[in-house]
């Protein structure tokens, strides 16, 4: 295999790798959850919630591209006082970021509650609010999870940043799209609960892997 032929190979596993980051990353609840009670709340149809979550989700995403752009310019601006730092500055990020999750998931004693069914009230604020509210609220909490990936991909150029935040987008939209829709169509809330908590080791683990990844790169 060539050079070049490695190099788009080794890109589209990060690209791959982002999607199911984010896509993971999307099964915590604060990312369907508010969506699926507002929506009850409110009474939306099917397609109301999905705008709100499609609007949210690319909130959400534009806040960590916004602030991933500051971290690779800031990133790109120390390697140039220091030649070579910035794949291993990268690289160590993404180890410490995948080693917090991992280990955080890993000694977290799993939470088990209850309680009374939900039930459906006359909407207490418009329309317009619910909506811009829900998307503010992902706007304002950038997934902090996805910003080592950026910094591991600062040297590779507009194109592979730009295709990055796409896969960001799709995994993002599309995970929170999926687990509203289950949530709506009758699954028991505290099931997804039971298995987003796993969200933190495969999300460790997928850091980890990127991290070994932009290592070999190097060699």
């Amino acid at each position: 295999m060539t050079s070049p032929d490695l190099q788009q190979s080794m890109a589209l596993s990060v690209l791959g790798v982002g999607f199911a980051t984010a896509f993971l990353h999307a099964a915590l609840p604060t990312h369907w959850l508010p969506f699926v009670l507002v929506g009850r709340g409110q009474r939306w149809s099917l397609s109301q919630v999905l705008g709100a979550v499609t609007a949210a989700g690319l909130a959400h995403i534009a806040t960590t591209a916004l602030a991933g752009g500051l971290i690779v310019a800031a990133g790109l601006a120390m390697d140039q006082w220091m030649a070579g730092l910035l794949p291993n500055l990268s690289a160590a990020l993404l180890f410490l970021f995948g080693a917090f999750y991992l280990g955080r998931a890993l000694l977290r004693q799993p939470v088990m509650g209850g309680g009374p069914a939900l039930e459906l009230s006359e909407p207490t604020v418009s329309h317009a609010a619910a909506f811009w509210g829900l998307v503010a609220l992902m706007a304002v909490s950038p997934g902090e999870v996805l910003l080592p990936i950026y910094l591991s991909q600062a040297t590779e150029g507009a194109v592979v940043l730009g295709g990055l935040t796409l896969a960001f987008a799709a995994g993002t939209v599309l995970g929170m799209s999926l687990f509203t829709l289950l949530a709506r169509a009758g699954w028991s809330v505290l099931r997804l609960e039971r298995w987003a908590r796993y969200e933190g080791v495969i999300l460790g683990l997928a850091l980890l892997l990127i991290g070994l990844l932009v290592l070999l790169r190097q060699h």
